[in-house]
């Protein structure tokens, strides 16, 4: 039986690609990822574990912003090591005038021990860093029944 082992790599595509990948590389550097691709107008972070990719939407997609609430994409979550790094990440999303949504806070609805700040790219896509110590404490696994 085939079974998913991780997520490869995440692509969006974007209004304006130079405002959006001056974001993501002062964001991915923030978080630990290296620029490894890029080519036309299309730029990949990875981190080991996971890639990261932007390229540009086409005239039409640029036309039609995303809007919340709309079919298809919703949020990212980056997984963090600790609470601590969710703190950090959030003074580093101040420090750059990112649009906080959320700042960090638990959120315990969610799980013993979740930790998270939600904020936006440039085109208003929801991006989160959280940590949620319950997942720590079964090392990663589903919890039980699934």
């Amino acid at each position: 039986m085939a079974r998913v082992v991780g997520i490869d790599h995440l692509a969006i595509r974007v209004s304006d690609f130079e405002v959006s990948r001056r974001f993501y590389d002062r964001l991915l550097t923030f978080l630990g990822f290296v620029r490894e691709w890029e080519f036309d107008r299309t730029v990949g972070w990875n981190n080991g574990v996971t890639m990261f990719w932007i390229t540009e939407a086409d005239a039409e997609g640029r036309a039609r912003p995303h809007r919340t609430g709309d079919i298809g994409y919703h949020h990212y979550a980056f997984e963090l090591g600790a609470r601590e790094e969710v703190d950090e990440l959030g003074a580093f999303l101040q420090q750059e005038n990112v649009t906080v949504v959320d700042p960090p806070a638990a959120y315990p609805s969610y799980g013993e021990g979740y930790y998270a700040v939600f904020f936006l790219d440039p085109d208003g896509l929801k991006l989160e860093g959280m940590y949620f110590l319950e997942k720590v404490k079964r090392h990663g696994r589903p919890p039980q029944g699934i």
